[in-house]
Order: C-alpha cells, then sequence, then structure tokens
C-alpha cells in the first residue's frame, strides 16, 4: 500500500508504526466508543490499512514498531487469520464496524480494551503476552476456543451480549491459559464456555453477571485450574456446570447468588476441588450435584444450601463451620436420590475427625432411622423397637432406663401378689427383686423363676418381662456390635 493512498487519520497511523508511537483521536477521555459509527473521516481508519502495517509496514533502525491506536473508527474487517505479527496490536476505545478475525494466528500482544465489537473471531490464536479485553463491549460472539495464551487473559468489566445466539457467546472452551484468566465484572448475556480449558494460574470472576435463564449460563466442564476460581458476589442466572473440574485450590462462591429452578444450580460431580466455598450467598434455587466429587475442605454453611441435593460419593476431609448435626442433617435428608448412606458415613467421619463423638451418635441414629422408613413393615418394625429401647445402640443408658422401670414394676408387683411355688417343701424364700432379674435377664439366674410360677394375669406380666429382656438385651448386643465395628 502507497502511503498517496491514506488519508490524513491512515497517515498519522502509519508514521507512528516504526516508532511504537501511540495515536489517539479521542477529544476527551469520556468519548464512548458506541457512538464510533458517527465518527467521522478524521478518525476513521480503514482495517485493510492496519492488516498492510502489521504485515509489512515501515520499519526504523533502532526502534520497536508496534500498533497503539486509540478512538479510531475501524471499518471493514481485520483479517489477520493465520498471520504471524511480531509487534503489540493495541487498539483500545475503538469502533469496530465488523468483528476482528485473528484464527490461528500467531501475535505478540492483543489489547482490545475499552472497544465496541460486533464479535471476535480468535479460535487457536497463539499469543506470547496477554489479550486484553478489559471493559469491552461485543455485541456477538467472542471465539476464544484453543487458544495458547502465554500471559494472561484479561477480562474484567467486559460485555458479551447475544442472547439470540445459537452457540456460546464466550468461547474458550480447550484454550490454555499461561498465568491468570481475569474477569471481576464480566457481563454476559448467553452460554460462558471453559469446558476442557486450563488456567495455571488463578480465575478471578467475582462481581460477574453471567445471565443466561434455563440454560447453561457457565458450562466448565473438565476445566482445569492450578490456582484459585474466585466467584465472589457474582450473580449466576442459569445452571453452572463444572462436572469433571479439577481446582487446585479454593472454588469460592461467598455471597454468589446461584439460580436455575427445577434442575442443577450448580453442578459439580465428579470434581476434585481442594476447597470448595458456599457461605453468605443467599439459598441456591436449584439443585446443588456433588456426587463423586473430591473436595479436601468443604466450606459449607446450612443456610447456603439449597432444597434438593445430590451427594452419592461425595466426599471430603474437613467440614467446615462446626455446626451442631441438628443444622447438618435436614440437608441429608433433601437428597434427590432418596437415603444415601454414604452420605450419612461422610458426616459422621467428618465429627469424629474434630473430636465431636456426640454428633458422630446422632448422625449414625438419624441413618438408622432413615434406612428404617426403607424397609418392609416388619423391619420397620423391629427398627421401631430398637430406636424406642436403645436406640439402635447409640443410646446406652436408654436401655438402663428400660431395665430398671421394668424392674421396679415387676418387684413391686411381685411382692404385692407372690407367685406359686412349683413345690411347696423344696422352693427357696422368694425374692421378688431377684425373681424379676431372672425373668428380665436371660443369661443369669438367680434360681427364682425356675421355683415359682405366677397365675392368670400376673402369668402374662411375666411373659412380658421375658420377653423385654430379651429385646433389650438382643438390641443392646446388636448396638455395641455395631459401634466397635465402626470403631
Amino acid at each position: 500500500m502507497e502511503i498517496n493512498d491514506l488519508t490524513a487519520a491512515e497517515e498519522r497511523v502509519w508514521r507512528a508504526f516504526p516508532r511504537g508511537e501511540a495515536v489517539d483521536f479521542r477529544a476527551s477521555p469520556d468519548d464512548d466508543p458506541a457512538d464510533g459509527a458517527g465518527w467521522g473521516a478524521e478518525r476513521t481508519v480503514r482495517a485493510r490499512v492496519l492488516r498492510a502495517l502489521l504485515l509489512g509496514g515501515p520499519r526504523q533502525d533502532g526502534e520497536t514498531a508496534a500498533l497503539s491506536l486509540a478512538g479510531a473508527r475501524i471499518t471493514g474487517r481485520l483479517d489477520l487469520q493465520y498471520a504471524t505479527i511480531d509487534h503489540p496490536v493495541r487498539l483500545r476505545h475503538c469502533h469496530f464496524d465488523e468483528a476482528p478475525r485473528c484464527h490461528a494466528a500467531r501475535l505478540r500482544e492483543l489489547n482490545l480494551s475499552e472497544s465496541v465489537l460486533p464479535g471476535l473471531v480468535a479460535h487457536a490464536v497463539q499469543v506470547d503476552g496477554v489479550i486484553r479485553l478489559t471493559r469491552a463491549r461485543c455485541t456477538g460472539i467472542v471465539r476464544l476456543g484453543g487458544a495458547r495464551i502465554a500471559g494472561s487473559l484479561y477480562l474484567e468489566g467486559a460485555e458479551v451480549a447475544a442472547p439470540d445466539a445459537a452457540e456460546p457467546v464466550l468461547q474458550l472452551n480447550q484454550a490454555a491459559v499461561g498465568a491468570d484468566l481475569w474477569a471481576p465484572g464480566l457481563r454476559t448475556q448467553g452460554q460462558t464456555r471453559l469446558s476442557g480449558a486450563t488456567v495455571a494460574g488463578s480465575v478471578n470472576l467475582s462481581e460477574a453477571r453471567l445471565d443466561n435463564p434455563g440454560h447453561a449460563a457457565l458450562e466448565a466442564e473438565t476445566f482445569t485450574v492450578d490456582g484459585d476460581m474466585l466467584v465472589r458476589y457474582a450473580q449466576v442466572r442459569g445452571s453452572t456446570g463444572l462436572r469433571g473440574a479439577r481446582i487446585a485450590g479454593r472454588l469460592d462462591l461467598s455471597y454468589t447468588a446461584l439460580s436455575h429452578p427445577g434442575s442443577s444450580a450448580l453442578r459439580a460431580s465428579s470434581t476434585t476441588i481442594g476447597e470448595l466455598w458456599l457461605r453468605k450467598g443467599p439459598p441456591m434455587e436449584g439443585a446443588l450435584n456433588l456426587r463423586r466429587a473430591q473436595i479436601d475442605v468443604l466450606f459449607l454453611e446450612p443456610e447456603s444450601a439449597p432444597g434438593e441435593v445430590l451427594l452419592n460419593h461425595l466426599s471430603y476431609t474437613s467440614l467446615v463451620p462446626h455446626e451442631p448435626a441438628e443444622r447438618r442433617l435436614p440437608m441429608l435428608e433433601r437428597d434427590r436420590d432418596g437415603y444415601i448412606p454414604h452420605a450419612y458415613e461422610q458426616l459422621t467421619a467428618a465429627y469424629r475427625r474434630v473430636g465431636d463423638d456426640h454428633a458422630a451418635r446422632l448422625v449414625q441414629l438419624a441413618k438408622q432411622r432413615r434406612h428404617r422408613h426403607t424397609l418392609p413393615w416388619y423391619g420397620r418394625l423391629w427398627g421401631l423397637v430398637q430406636d424406642v429401647t436403645v436406640g439402635y445402640g447409640f443410646r446406652p443408658l436408654r436401655a438402663a432406663g428400660w431395665l430398671l422401670s421394668l424392674l421396679a414394676l415387676g418387684s413391686v408387683v411381685f411382692a404385692l401378689h407372690h407367685p406359686r411355688p412349683l413345690k411347696a417343701g423344696e422352693a427357696p424364700p422368694f425374692h421378688p427383686v431377684f425373681y424379676t432379674l431372672d425373668l428380665l435377664l436371660p443369661v443369669i439366674s438367680f434360681g427364682q423363676d425356675s421355683a415359682f410360677a405366677p397365675r392368670d394375669g400376673y402369668q402374662v406380666l411375666a411373659y412380658v418381662l421375658v420377653l423385654a429382656g430379651w429385646i433389650l438385651a438382643t438390641t443392646v448386643i446388636a448396638g455395641v456390635t455395631r459401634t466397635v465395628s465402626r470403631q
């Protein structure tokens, strides 16, 4: 391209390029690029001029060439696909008439901060430095799938709105980011896809607003983060899918509102997470799916738990904050799959690790009661007897209370109404306490029950005491055996 073919604005950019100088067409720092369609020729640059500069523009010895432009209207399509660009590309506060195309290009740096674009086509792009879309506004799809970014990807305050698109509006699937994915305050209308992506640093989506009601708002299956993933003070309308993700540090959802009624608001099944924080936010609208997840520290406040959970084969090492078992158990009862023994065992183990044996026993008792409702009628009946008598072995003092009560009842009744001796001349002196103990304790004999036989209704009482003794003995033994086997 000859310099004589350039407009005055383009000639200014052309002359600044060899020295890496910035060109700023803005009349004031408050110029809004959204009004760029009305900007005149004095701040309009054709995309093909920029392409010519980047692919074969002039050089100057001792200077580093760079394209640094602000406040311009860029007409036509900036097409850099498959190109290798050795210069930084900084097009800030600009208005693009068409979506730039950088598919499979290799760039040193790409900075489109605070620009207005109808989209970005940059899948499989390779960037030796960083990509900056800080406070950029995109009215179409941003395609960065398969991108390889050696540095960070900056999306803080960016807006991507394409609510009628049939595909995700922000595509980062299979991308590899060598440092951080920095996107606090990100705004999207449509699906954000991170499936298969890897981030060597941390992810920051704090104060983000991800909006795709009734569908997936954030899809991040098999997403890998070597640091933390912060989603604090965010609002997500639509499902958040993290199935199979691996987050080495903390997944922090503190103060965040997740909403996907009728389905899973957060699906983190089969994930591996260092710490999962669900705290200080409003109750989740939709289900919490943690099936098969492996979590070192689960920070879950009871108030943040939704009305429906899926916890089968969830494993965690530590559960914080420490709460009474009565506040944790209702969540287990809301499992969509019904009675899940593993969930009770995990909660029991968490209490035992912190030395709260009382809470651990309460969880085991609740487990047995929940299990009872899954049994046939005869199993439920026997379970009810075990519960009432000794609390399935987790309340042994209750058995002692029953024994003392029955002993007192039998001793008083038989003291007032002595049973007749079977052999009058051979019977030992009658003792009502020892006689009642003979009836209640099947493995101990004081020689009373074999020498005396009550009549009529007192014989019925004797049978009741014998039966009660066997039930108490059996349930105590079963409870002790169950407790010992868990320790």
